[in-house]
């Protein structure tokens, strides 16, 4: 592993019901190095945002639980977790992808989109102390070499459906590891305003006008014009009103 840290201790478990569960509870009890990472070959009761399940073929992706202490973030500064976590992915796969074939993007607040179809999710979970992260937890799943998808996540996809190849999970996990720590360094380094610009520029529909649908169900078109620092989604109505929202207080429709 040719990181600094981020996967230089590693542990590997043939069968785990969450890899973000097991990582707290290690957390927990033995307290880790930073860096640390668990992950699986078969995660059998995976969490994604919402609490809804993230299932995966065993064997077949990456289900892997990066553990970090960013003891220098704020309370309010949480989201740049996200933003990292989300640009480490995208790095990936534009260096797998071919350029100008596929339409990758970072669908707030942190879903990686190939072609507006899922391919990879991140669950982050943060233990607090006063008013300062004491540790994280920074689940991912990324799609590698699935090629059947349940009916309930038909806008899946993975690179072997992309490509109509089988891709080496060891060799991306690697990437994936190495990605993290350099934007995890840039977060470290205080390089907000990079990473800021650079999840812009990757966020799907960006100053573009998309159907959503809020908490009670109503549907409504806006533009989305900004990711607040605290994580909101700033929308822009057709009256020119603008509204913040919380993942849990509105959903795409797409």
């Amino acid at each position: 592993m040719g990181t600094l840290f981020i996967g230089k201790n590693s542990l590997f478990l043939h069968e785990v019901e969450s890899t973000n569960t097991y990582a707290m509870n290690l957390l927990r009890n033995v307290n880790p190095i930073e860096g640390t990472i668990v992950f699986t070959d078969n995660q059998t009761k995976g969490k994604g945002q919402r609490g809804a399940l993230w299932s995966t073929k065993t064997g077949q992706n990456i289900t892997v639980s990066v553990i970090l202490k960013p003891q220098f973030l704020g309370l309010q500064e949480t989201f740049y977790l996200s933003k990292i976590s989300a640009l480490a992915v995208y790095d990936v796969l534009t260096d797998i992808l071919p350029s100008g074939q596929y339409d990758i993007k970072i669908k707030w607040p942190n879903d990686i989109l190939v072609n507006k179809q899922k391919i990879a999710g991140i669950l982050i979970e943060n233990n607090f102390l006063t008013n300062a992260i004491q540790y994280s937890v920074i689940g991912i799943g990324l799609n590698v070499n699935q090629s059947e998808f349940a009916d309930f996540e038909r806008m899946a996809t993975s690179l072997k459906l992309l490509t109509q190849t089988d891709h080496d999970r060891t060799l991306i996990m690697e990437r994936l590891c190495s990605k993290l720590e350099k934007w995890y360094l840039k977060l470290k380094e205080q390089k907000r305003e990079v990473i800021d610009t650079a999840y812009l520029d990757c966020l799907f529909g960006i100053h573009q006008t998309l159907n959503f649908s809020d908490a009670n169900h109503h549907t409504f078109e806006a533009k989305i014009i900004q990711v607040t620092k605290s994580g909101l989604l700033a929308l822009e109505l057709p009256d020119n009103e603008v509204r913040e929202y919380d993942i849990k207080e509105i959903r795409f429709l797409i």
